[in-house]
C-alpha cells in the first residue's frame, strides 16, 4: 500500500503531464481544506483530497467537501493511485 505522500507525488506528476499545476494548499485559519488545488488549462480548478486506500475523511474534511459540493466546485477525494488514474481519465474527458 502506498503512503499518502506517495499518492500525492503521483498526483502531482499526473497533473503536470496534463499541463496543469497541483498547488499544495495549507490554510492555518481553516483546517480541513483539501491537500491540493489543481489548476488545469482552460480555467478548470479542482480541490483534491488524497487518502490511502483505507483512509478516512476527518469531520473537518467532510465539512470542506460538503461546502465545495454546495458551492458547485470541482472536488475529489482520491483513495490511492487507482483513484488518481480514474480521476485523470475523467478530467481528460474519458469514461470514469
Amino acid at each position: 500500500m502506498k503512503t499518502e505522500k506517495e499518492i500525492e507525488a503521483y498526483l502531482v506528476g499526473a497533473v503536470r503531464a496534463m499541463g496543469g499545476i497541483a498547488y499544495k494548499f495549507v490554510s492555518p485559519a481553516h483546517r480541513g481544506v483539501s491537500d491540493r488545488v489543481v489548476v488545469m488549462p482552460e480555467g478548470v480548478v479542482w480541490f483534491v483530497e488524497l487518502k490511502t486506500e483505507t483512509g478516512k475523511l476527518s469531520p473537518l474534511q467532510e465539512i470542506f467537501r460538503n461546502d465545495m459540493r454546495r458551492l458547485h466546485q470541482n472536488y475529489a477525494c482520491l483513495y490511492g493511485k487507482a483513484d488518481v488514474d480514474n480521476w485523470v481519465t475523467y478530467v481528460k474527458g474519458g469514461e470514469k
